[in-house]
Formats: structure tokens, sequence, C-alpha cells
């Protein structure tokens, strides 16, 4: 714990009144000088009289000067304490237990649609099949932290490294096919993986690549984008989705259509997975998901992070609230000041 002013340059206005006092004095010197002649030349019959009278009020009349003044004082203190914004700082620590690091790479491309499988003797897409892949094997990475990486066209991150995995399903959800274009860079979104993993700690760092495996767009041939990966000491684990028939259906304008150019290159996934030293996976296979769960947990763990931040409770409602109380109060000795000068004056 601890306590510090977040403005702590505003104490200069502290002494803002000493300078004025100093610069501009109460006084007139002419005036007092016509003030001077006035009292002696005044004439009374019964001075000495008049002057017990006054004398008689003027200790309570000095001490209602001292009492504003003091409350003044303290309102400019308390005003500034304020513009300074003093805070109490509670220290919090962050700790997260041992986990992985692993980045999903998923197929956002046209070819997604293609209508590879049935479920309850409905076609349905490849989308489709990698949601319910992935859904299934981020909900059950609780102490990794997982990111998100779609491609199309081009390769774009859609959640960092994080350990909500909760947002990152709902991510996910929201991923529909050409979202990011109707090419595959599947090189460019392994580079991507290999930028935001390669700051990981080494021995966990762990990319998920889920494909149809043919690549049609991007600057980095996929190939390459796997050396890369194992220079960095990342495992690539890559899944299939799709089918390798010749033919495939898939919706274009509204109709469904069977196209000869959508098919599953698996030699390519085999190929990525081989230089990183990881694995592939077909998604249609029920055993895929437990061997990918079970060739991760052989990896060494990202130890565990401690963090400690400061949560700063700010101060400055109680020395406002201070400042009101004694504005208040100033209105107990609305002339205070103006008495003894009217007095003086009067004499």
């Amino acid at each position: 714990m601890g306590f510090e002013f977040y403005w702590p340059w505003m104490a200069v206005l502290l002494i803002l009144p000493l300078l004025v006092q100093f610069l501009w004095s109460r006084t007139d010197p002419e005036q007092a000088e016509t003030l001077a002649g006035r009292q002696e030349t005044l004439l009374h019959p019964s001075l000495d009289h008049l002057q017990e009278s006054f004398t008689g009020h003027r200790p309570k009349a000095a001490i209602s000067g001292r009492i504003h003044g003091l409350m003044l004082a303290l309102l400019w203190l308390f005003l500034t304490l304020t513009l300074m914004r003093p805070q109490w700082l509670e220290p919090y620590t962050e700790t997260r237990a041992e986990g992985y690091d692993l980045m999903l790479a998923v197929d956002a491309s046209h070819s997604m649609e293609a209508l590879d499988f049935t479920v309850n003797n409905a076609q349905v897409t490849r989308m489709a099949v990698l949601k319910g892949v992935l859904n299934k094997f981020i909900a059950n990475r609780g102490g990794d932290r997982v990111g998100l990486i779609i491609f199309g066209s081009q390769a774009y991150t859609i959640a960092p490294m994080t350990y909500d995995l909760n947002a990152v399903r709902q991510q996910l959800a929201d991923v529909v096919p050409n979202i990011a274009g109707q090419g595959t860079a599947m090189g460019d979104a392994i580079g991507l993986g290999v930028k935001k993993l390669r700051e990981r700690p080494e021995g966990s760092r762990v990319l998920i690549l889920v494909a149809d495996g043919d690549n049609t767009s991007g600057t980095i041939p996929p190939l390459d984008g796997a050396r890369l990966a194992a220079q960095a000491g990342i495992r690539i684990y890559t899944i299939g989705v799709g089918s390798t028939q010749e033919s495939v259906q898939i919706i274009e304008g509204g109709r469904l259509v069977a196209r000869d150019d959508l098919g599953m290159d698996e030699k390519v996934l085999r190929d990525i997975a081989g230089i990183t030293n990881g694995a592939y996976f077909r998604a249609t296979d029920t055993h895929a998901l437990e061997e990918i769960y079970t060739r991760i947990d052989e990896l060494e763990k990202t130890r565990a992070e401690s963090r400690t931040i400061m949560i700063p409770h700010p101060l400055y409602p109680w020395t406002l609230g201070l400042s009101l109380l004694l504005m208040l109060g100033l209105g107990l000795f609305p002339d205070g000041r103006a008495r003894i000068m009217g007095g003086g004056q009067h004499a």
C-alpha cells in the first residue's frame, strides 16, 4: 500500500496567496494618510467614553478576524490538495497457473462453405464442422492461453492470447466464410502465428492450423511458414476439414453447384505438421481431439505468471468535502474582516 498525488506539481498553488499579499498591499498609503488626518481632527464631546466603547468590542472582532483568516487559509489548502488528486494505492497481485500457449489459425475462406459433411441426414458446411471441433477443444483448455487467427485472402488476429476462453469461443462463433476474403492465405496465417507465439516462453508454443490444405493466396508459402515455425520452436498441429472427393458441392449465388477444385490437400497439412514435429488429424476422427490433448500435454508448460499492479483509490472527495464545509462555515463570518476595517474607519 502507498499514498501519492496524481498531480503533485499543483502544490505550487499553495504559495499564490503569499505572492498576492506580497505584491499587492491591502492598504493604499494615500488613503491611510487621509484617514489619519481625519482622526486627528475628530471632535467629540465624550471622546474617552467613545474610545472605551470600541475597545470593549475589539477582542471579539480580533478573534473573528483570526478565525476568518484561518478558515480562508484552510479552504485554499484543501482546494489545492483536491487539485493535486491524492490517491491511496492498493497492491493487487494476479497469479496464473502453469499452462500452454495455444494459437488457433482458422480457415475462413470461400471453400469453407463446401457441403462435405452430413449430420442427422442433413448436409452441413466445413465451417459448421470446424466450429464444432474447435469449440469443444477450447472449452477443455482451462488454464491455457488461447488466441485466434482467421485467414482468407489475408490473415488477421481477432483474439489475442488470453485466459478468457469464453471470449475466444464467442469470437469463433462470429466467424463466417469469406469474412477475410475468398482466398486462402494459409502460409500468411502460419507466419502471423509465429510472430505472436515467438514472444512466449519456449517449450509451450503450439499453433493449431485448421484448414483444407488448399493455399490460393498470400505471400508466404505454407511450407516456408512451417520452417519459420520450426526455427522458432513452435509445433504445428494441423486439422484437415473437408473431403478428398474430386467433386464437392457448394452454394454460390444462391444455387447449389458442384466444383472439382475444392478438395482437401492432406499432403500439405501432413508436411506442415512433419516439419514442426507436430501431427496431422482429420476433423471427422472422433479420437482426433483426444490425441491432440495428449500430444499437447506432453509439452513443457509455461511457468506460472505473477504480476502486481497498484489499484488507485481517489481521496480527493474528502478534501473537496472539507472545502465545501469551510465555505459553509465562512457564512458564519461573512463580514469578519470588513467589520474590523469598518470599525477603524468609523473611529
